[in-house]
């Protein structure tokens, strides 16, 4: 394989649904951003040698490993982009890091805060040496949601009073549904909470520019057994054996939220609300306007201007496809819409540029920490009975 000098050469851990978006993102950020450093995909790891070595054909990965901690001291690796279920997290991460690679990690940072606490450490040892870590929180970087932090920050909204933040499936509410990952606390650290709950969290907090401090919840676990194999198609490795299985996450979570400033918020994650498919919603009202946005319709983003005559305001419909918007530029002409993965494409462009520039990515491990922090307090409030818990605590 050749490969630029300047080149961020990338290995992988991890190629089921979360490395299939990331591969996408490697493939196609080059030929659309103008990048201070290319990437080259050098080298895709998985424990089956068969299996890895189909899927690295299939996503345009060079070479393969099956043991991750031989992954991340080659030395024609820069850059270690970790894909796997966040019990696994910590411990590739900080090798990483220490082996003086950049690490792109996906949320959530890791499945316990003493965990996600050594994971930041470990990136501020590495900070020192010029190494740099980010998390993949990719909502942000969609175009009409960057366009609403944008709005936010331009005082369009005035002082921010009101947040409003769903995230809605349905791909569990069959009760023949296999007893999958995502559904084992051991696996996969929560639920709905952690899973989708954690992207609303962070979203509303980016949006809006502002830190949730209190929260007070409760989370409900509706099918708690679950087949050990078969069921329902799902892409996804389910446990193996026969039987039935203890279901040790939650099904739903729902919350509500102080922030420093002084706005409230509700929040709602559930993977059984049967028809809704990714349904995740945000509304933000303030003083002088409000703003909405629905992941289902993901190039429009909904504005009310408080300022202008009641006789004629209303909500308005942006269609965010105009290259004055952000990230737009690099694509297609205008009302030419961009999907889910390009979410992706925009996190390793964003992080590219920043190594590039020597400065440090966002948002990085010390902001996926903090989420995991507004996690634990809503996990703890719904143990209790429900009061409020300090964020933090």
């Amino acid at each position: 394989m050749t490969v630029e000098r300047s080149a961020i050469r990338v290995g992988m851990v991890g190629y089921g649904f979360m490395g299939a978006a990331h591969s996408q993102a490697w493939r196609s950020v080059g030929p659309f951003f103008d990048l201070g450093r290319q990437p080259a995909m050098v080298a895709l790891c998985g424990r089956d040698q068969e299996a890895v070595t189909v899927a690295a054909e299939r996503m345009g990965w060079h070479d393969v490993e099956t043991d991750w901690k031989q992954l991340v001291t080659r030395d024609d690796i820069d850059l270690v982009d970790i894909c796997t279920p966040g019990g696994s997290h910590a411990e590739i991460a900080i090798a990483a890091l220490e082996a003086g690679k950049h690490v792109f990690c996906e949320k959530p940072l890791s499945n316990t805060l003493p965990e996600a606490e050594a994971m930041v450490a470990a990136a501020a040892k590495a900070q020192e040496r010029g190494v740099r870590s980010m998390v993949g929180f990719n909502y942000r970087r969609v175009p009409a949601l960057a366009l609403a932090r944008r709005l936010v920050a331009d005082g369009r909204l005035g002082t921010i009073r009101h947040v409003r933040a769903v995230y809605l499936q349905d791909w569990i509410t069959d009760p023949e549904f296999p007893l999958v990952w995502r559904l084992q606390r051991d696996l996969a650290g929560s639920g709905a909470l952690g899973d989708i709950g954690s992207h609303i969290v962070d979203l509303a907090q980016h949006v809006i520019g502002d830190r949730l401090t209190r929260v007070s919840g409760l989370t409900e676990t509706f099918i708690r057994h679950r087949p050990l194999s078969g069921g329902a198609s799902t892409g996804l490795s389910a446990s193996g054996g026969e039987g039935i299985g203890e279901v040790t996450v939650d099904d739903a979570a729902l919350f509500l939220g102080r922030f420093g400033g002084g706005a409230v918020a509700s929040f709602e994650a559930t993977r059984l609300a049967t028809g809704r498919k990714n349904a995740m919603r945000l509304e933000i009202n303030g003083s002088a306007g409000s703003l909405a946005f629905d992941l289902e319709s993901m190039n429009e983003l909904s504005f009310y201007d408080g300022t202008q005559p009641a006789d004629t305001a209303g909500f308005h419909r942006i269609l965010v496809t105009e290259p004055t918007h952000p990230y737009v530029a690099a694509w297609w002409p205008p009302g030419h819409l961009l999907g889910y993965e390009h979410s992706f494409t925009h996190e390793v462009a964003d992080l590219l540029a920043d190594i590039a520039a020597d400065r440090d990515p966002t948002p990085s491990f010390a902001d996926g920490l903090q989420v995991q922090q507004v996690l634990t307090a809503v996990e703890r409030s719904a143990a209790g009975d429900g009061g409020w818990e300090d964020v933090g605590r």
